[in-house]
């Protein structure tokens, strides 16, 4: 099954995304804002949260704006990943995803922002703020 048009909302808070050292305990800084992606892998551990709650020395990429795609996507569902992210290569847009067990998430740079909103837009899906 494909997606047909999705409704995507954009988080209010800039995230960032850390890397930290593949044996690095889970921050306690991280835990304190309302979202929160921990990835855990044998080279790394990969934090995504709000910027504002890194501190310093952090190795890290800023702005970045998450859309998140709403309601809850069954596992059936295929291509919605690419339905997103076609027509933001197709525009130059690099993309950094992630995946809950509900539903996905998009993040694109603060400055492509406008340009994703109106590209996702042109495609039939659906932006809010």
């Amino acid at each position: 099954m494909k997606p047909s048009k999705l409704i995507l909302s954009i988080l209010p808070e800039p995230m960032a995304i850390c890397r930290l050292g593949k044996d690095a305990p889970i921050p306690d800084w991280a835990l304190a804002g309302s979202f929160l992606s921990i990835t855990r892998t044998l080279d790394e551990l990969s934090i995504v949260c709000p910027q504002i709650l890194v501190p310093e020395g952090i190795k890290k990429e800023d702005d970045w704006r998450c859309l998140r795609v709403e309601g809850s996507l069954d596992f059936s569902l295929t291509g919605v990943i690419a339905s997103l992210a076609m027509p933001l290569a197709l525009e130059g847009v690099s993309v950094f995803t992630l995946s809950t067990y509900d539903t996905d998430y998009l993040m694109v740079k603060q400055r492509n922002l406008k340009k994703t909103i109106a590209a996702l837009t042109e495609n039939g899906h659906q932006v809010q703020s």
